[in-house]
């Protein structure tokens, strides 16, 4: 009995390391929880929010799978090369070296769009970035969070107008219903074109001087100094900041930023619009949005279009103590 025991133990032994050499058998690597794919389009030298919406994406990589880093230029902030050095001195500030950082549209919608069939148009390398990665397959659409202009998207929505059914496009632009608003009057051909288009898309709204919108979510340069001063890795060598001085830490260079901003009134006090978009496609429970049949700009004033079948959503009353409290968190963490 004793010798049949054990005859039946090896078997079963040598059974169970055969099946351990199956490849159908081999046990299946542990999988990371959900991420969501995004690329970021930014004219990062233009105020301070897009490098505290920066160093947000960078610090919640368990929240967001980021496949690159575009840049594009606006009316503030100087060229191409001054948006993409700015946006490099974030990356190098949190020590990311792995995500691209590509260069978007210079110029605007309407001049580069004819240019379309040369290899090297304005803005060639964020537009097939973007397109390349929006036609991968994946069980969801890939997120353009868009916080400028909307001339890199919009050139690859023309160039590729199948992209549209691949693509959430989350812009933070326009003072809807409002008129004017920066991002928007940056390139309103861009918006419209957008606008007709089937692409999901999503406005943020900016709203400067109202508490709906995303100039509520305020940092004072005060609290700036007091909470970001010191924060995230030691970078050696320094980075030169781009008001001059030598940073190895990204708190001291936002607060850099702060002591270098214009400010409007005595609170000293500046939004981090941009750092909100970032918040509400990471918890959409921080804002509240509603839809409606797309609009369009006619000499840069909305319309509504009620009868169109296209619907656009929007987002309002975002909710600053979660925001900037989350921000100060993730900032806080160790990359």
């Amino acid at each position: 009995m004793n010798t049949i025991i054990r005859t039946g133990v090896l078997l079963s032994v040598c059974s169970l390391l055969w099946i351990g050499c199956q490849p159908e058998h081999k046990a299946k690597e542990p999988t990371s929880h959900h991420r969501i794919p995004i690329i970021f389009d930014t004219d990062a030298n233009n105020e301070l929010d897009d490098q505290h919406a920066m160093a947000y994406l960078f610090y919640n990589q368990d929240t967001f799978d980021i496949l690159a880093v575009t840049v594009n230029t606006t009316m503030g902030g100087g060229n191409i090369d001054s948006q993409y050095a700015e946006a490099e001195r974030i990356m190098k500030l949190c020590k990311i070296d792995t995500i691209p950082l590509l260069k978007g549209a210079d110029k605007s919608f309407k001049t580069i769009s004819p240019t379309l069939d040369s290899p090297s148009f304005d803005g060639h390398s964020a537009v097939e970035f973007i397109t390349k990665a929006g036609n991968e397959a994946r069980s969801e659409k890939l997120v353009v969070l868009a916080v400028g202009k909307l001339t890199t998207m919009a050139l690859a929505l023309k160039r590729d107008p199948g992209l549209a059914k691949k693509i959430r496009l989350v812009w933070l632009g326009s003072n809807y219903p409002g008129p004017g608003e920066y991002n928007l009057d940056n390139d309103t051909v861009s918006v419209n074109y957008i606008l007709n288009t089937d692409v999901e898309f999503e406005m943020v709204t900016v709203r400067h001087g109202l508490p709906s919108g995303t100039g509520a979510v305020k940092l004072t340069k005060q609290d700036a100094i007091k909470k970001l001063s010191g924060l995230g890795p030691e970078v050696i060598p320094p980075v030169v900041g781009r008001h001059g001085g030598e940073f190895t830490r990204l708190g001291d260079y936002f607060v850099n930023l702060f002591e270098h901003i214009h400010y409007d009134t005595d609170e000293q006090a500046r939004a981090l619009y941009d750092m909100a978009a970032v918040a509400i496609v990471k918890n959409p429970s921080w804002a509240t949005n509603f839809t409606i049949p797309a609009p369009i700009l006619i000499n840069n004033v909305w319309v509504e279009r009620p009868n169109n079948q296209r619907k656009v959503k929007v987002w309002e009353n975002f909710n600053k103590e979660a925001i900037i409290g989350d921000f100060l968190k993730s900032i806080g963490r160790e990359l």
